[in-house]
């Protein structure tokens, strides 16, 4: 039964190698049936995280983290430390994505000082990438930044080239919102490459998206939709509905630039609908964002301030320090544009502006300016 077993969940990693989930779940949890049924643990275990690698790749976390704590108590039980921090690690990663960072980064940190006991240099490598990205979620850039390094750093010593990759795109996204552009630019382009040649589906639609954002804020919008429509329909087959989602937000800020309002809409209807079922507070906030600058622009004043205020509450309930500096440069820029249109018509000159700019960025490390609305949200 063992070596039944052992197939399963062979074929269903193949499957889940080539992005077909929803296939590579039905053999996992077949596989995880069998070998709790016949007491083969190892087997219990390998299924089981495997089931929740794909429940969070998906964006079912709740799943995930049910999935990853029944392995991890399976662990405990047999002593398996290693089977254990992957559990862990995994936890974080769901945990991040729900916005509890705080979480996340205690439970990795306890995952990172398994590896570190057991000296497995991918298993320290991957906790460190994970913490890098609790701590982009966190709003602490330069932290995230050093750790997607030192990450980059560790499976380049050991030739991990997938981890080499993920660790480029990191890089890549803290760049971005960093306010550093073509640097966000080239390590997506690199991790593009490392992707292609490795044919990891997932990685080039991760690649692709990146690289669209990164377009996208140099204003090249052409080659912006280009790629982000190349990550859209990757994702839209994996059925990985958080990065899809962000996807569409990023081409829903593209068409705000280009005030076509309907399409912002568009997208943002089918964004904003998907972060909620995968109860994403960051993916909410930044569709509340949009449309109210959306709303702004339309001259709906009333309106824009109540989802800047919406979005603002969330990022301050979860304390995600980037995504409040962005509500509150909104705030001051719908507000600092409504003194300017009444000076202009009154044809008086009120003096200084009495709305103070908000100069949180560089207090977290990222080197951004707006002035008006819209912002092109990084």
């Amino acid at each position: 039964m063992k070596e039944e077993i052992s197939e399963l969940i062979e074929k269903a990693e193949a499957l889940r190698q080539n992005t077909e989930y929803k296939d590579a779940l039905k053999l996992f949890r077949k596989a995880a049936f069998l070998s709790k049924r016949d007491g083969y643990f190892d087997g219990f275990i390998g299924a089981t995280i495997a089931i929740g690698d794909i429940y969070r790749m998906v964006g079912d976390f709740d799943s995930a983290i049910e999935n990853y704590e029944e392995a991890l108590d399976a662990c405990e039980a047999l002593g398996d430390e290693l089977a254990a921090a992957d559990s862990m690690a995994g936890i974080g990663l769901s945990l991040r994505a729900l916005g509890r960072w705080r979480e996340a980064i205690r439970v990795v940190k306890k995952a990172k000082k398994v590896y570190e006991t057991e000296n497995d240099r991918k298993g320290i490598a991957f906790s460190v990438w994970a913490e890098a990205g609790a701590w982009r979620v966190a709003g602490n850039i330069r932290k995230a930044i050093e750790n997607f390094m030192n990450s980059k750093n560790i499976f380049s010593s050991i030739k991990f080239r997938p981890g080499i990759a993920y660790a480029l795109c990191g890089l890549g996204g803290t760049h971005r919102i960093s306010g550093k552009y073509p640097e966000s630019l080239k390590y997506y382009r690199q991790a593009n490459k490392m992707f292609d040649s490795i044919g990891d589906k997932f990685g080039m639609a991760y690649s692709h998206c990146g690289i669209g954002n990164a377009y996208r804020m140099l204003c090249n919008y052409k080659n912006a939709m280009e790629h982000l429509d190349k990550a859209v329909n990757l994702y839209e087959t994996m059925g990985d509905i958080v990065s899809y989602s962000y996807t569409l937000w990023s081409l829903a800020s593209v068409y705000k630039v280009k005030e076509d309002f309907a399409n912002v809409r568009l997208y943002l209807k089918k964004a904003s609908k998907n972060f909620k079922k995968t109860k994403d507070p960051r993916g909410i906030i930044y569709c509340n964002m949009t449309l109210g600058e959306t709303e702004f622009m339309e001259g709906k004043h009333s309106h824009a301030k109540r989802r800047f205020l919406s979005a603002l509450s969330i990022a301050e309930k979860h304390n995600f320090r980037l995504e409040k500096c962005h509500c509150q440069m909104l705030l001051w820029g719908m507000r600092n544009q409504g003194s300017e249109n009444r000076r202009r018509k009154s044809q008086q000159d009120i003096g200084k502006n009495v709305f103070r700019k908000p100069s949180c960025y560089k207090k977290i490390g990222v080197d951004l300016d707006f002035s008006t609305i819209p912002f092109d949200i990084p």
